[in-house]
Order: C-alpha cells, then structure tokens, then sequence
C-alpha cells in the first residue's frame, strides 16, 4: 500500500479506526526526513494491513502543534485509535520493521485498562 497524505479533514478519520496506522510527520526542507522517506514508503509495501500516513508539517501546521511535534520527522504509531509510539528520529528500516512488530504484539484490551478505557 502507498503512503496516504493525511490533513487535518483526514486525519481523525484515518486514526481513530480500527487496525494499525503509521504516521510520519515530515517537511520537504527537512534533509533526514527526505532519507527516511524512501524507507518508509518501502516497508509499507510490505504491511499492506497497516496504513502509512504522511503529515507535511509545513501544510499542515494544526497537526503538528496538536501532537506537539517538534522535531521532524517523528514516527507516531496508532493502534486502534491509541497512539502507542511516538518519537522523534529517521529510523533503519530495521528499526522501523521492529516498531511495527511491537505494535503488533501489544494486547490492546491490557492498553486500554491502563488507559481508563475499557
């Protein structure tokens, strides 16, 4: 699956559902965020049950202040509407493989207890 662009119109819709979505705030003068790019859009192609979203800061500031990002890129993780994973950093395709794999094994239902949730 490719990555999808996601808006401040898109955004909640995308996040908010079931399932896993990958999210990678990003701006086009950003040199580490145009290397991790290519990486990104790569292993999306090997998790076509997980979406990939793509937030450009520079377009979409409300974004990036609602989840306070500030340093780009950052990797966000949401499962099931939960953001589970957010940091700062281009990762290794190795690095990001790995993320995914923990998002992956979370048990959700534990999550939500903590949370307040369930």
């Amino acid at each position: 699956m490719a990555t999808v662009q996601l808006t401040e119109d898109t955004f909640d819709e995308v996040a908010q559902g079931e399932g896993i979505v990958l999210i990678d705030f990003w701006a086009s003068w950003c040199g580490p965020c145009m290397r991790f790019g290519p990486v990104y859009e790569q292993v999306s192609e090997r998790h076509p049950d997980i979406t990939f979203g793509k937030v450009d800061t520079e377009d979409q500031p409300a974004l990036s202040a609602r989840f306070d990002v500030r340093s780009i890129p950052t990797i966000m993780a949401v499962r099931d509407g939960v953001i589970v994973y957010a940091e700062p950093g281009a990762l290794p395709e190795k690095s990001l493989e790995n993320i995914i794999e923990q998002v992956r094994a979370l048990d959700m239902d534990e999550i939500r207890q903590k949370l307040g949730q369930s």
